[in-house]
């Protein structure tokens, strides 16, 4: 709603604010189900969609920076203790979904470009790019349905990727982040963005149809450019 123009302050986005805020706790974890437990994703993506609402100063969210850089795990990234496809090596990675979904928050933050953890949680998804086999608990890869342009932005594919990536100083010259910048690159007829892949709840909104360029999404592919000091 904030891409179509609605300001943060319209009463339907007030309210979703704070029904999102409602599920915060004081140790900056957000629990979205009343059931069940917390999961490093859920307060991901609470804090993302709340970043984006021009909540990334607030204090809770503050305390929720704090939370996630104090939970990090060993390998750069952020995993949870649910292993839904069984124990193998590959679950000793953390999820590569919720540590783009963690910094796609982080770019809203003071810490961008200044907190040597978060370099640490970009090499963590170069590195994936390089691997592109399923890890972590949840089995994340990189493959035929990751390399299909998804808008909006939801699950782990191309298009977020480089997106999220290209705020970060540590991935912009980077080999890997380069080679899936051409990728998405081919990915565009005269310029725009060709969508290949939405939420099926979405396919009927006329910024996202599928095999066809989307100008909303041209607007979200130029913005790399403009992050790498390639405007266009």
């Amino acid at each position: 709603l904030l891409e179509l123009g609605m300001d943060k302050d319209e009463p339907l986005l007030k309210e979703t604010a704070d029904l999102i805020f409602s599920t915060w706790r004081e140790d900056g974890r957000f629990k979205l189900y009343p059931q069940g437990g917390i999961y490093p994703c859920h307060t991901a993506n609470a804090a993302r969609v709340l970043c984006h609402m021009r909540y990334a100063s607030d204090i809770r969210l503050q305390k929720t920076f704090t939370h996630l850089l104090d939970t990090q795990y060993v390998d750069g990234g952020w995993r949870c203790y649910k292993f839904s496809f069984g124990r193998g090596p590959e679950t000793e990675f953390s999820n590569p979904l919720p540590t783009l979904t963690a910094l796609d928050a982080f770019r809203f933050s003071h810490y961008l470009n200044k907190e040597p953890a978060l370099d640490k949680a970009v090499e963590f998804l170069l590195e994936h790019w390089t691997i592109k086999q399923p890890i972590g608990p949840c089995h994340y890869g990189i493959g035929k349905l990751f390399m299909q342009p998804e808008y909006p932005f939801g699950n782990y594919n191309l298009f977020v990727y480089v997106y999220v990536l290209s705020f970060y100083d540590r991935a912009k010259d980077d080999s890997r982040f380069l080679e899936a910048l051409k990728s998405l690159e081919s990915k565009t007829v005269n310029g725009q963005l060709v969508v290949e892949r939405v939420n099926s709840k979405l396919a009927g909104l006329s910024f996202c149809k599928k095999g066809e360029p989307s100008a909303l999404a041209t607007v979200r592919y130029h913005e790399i450019f403009k992050n790498l000091g390639k405007g266009r």
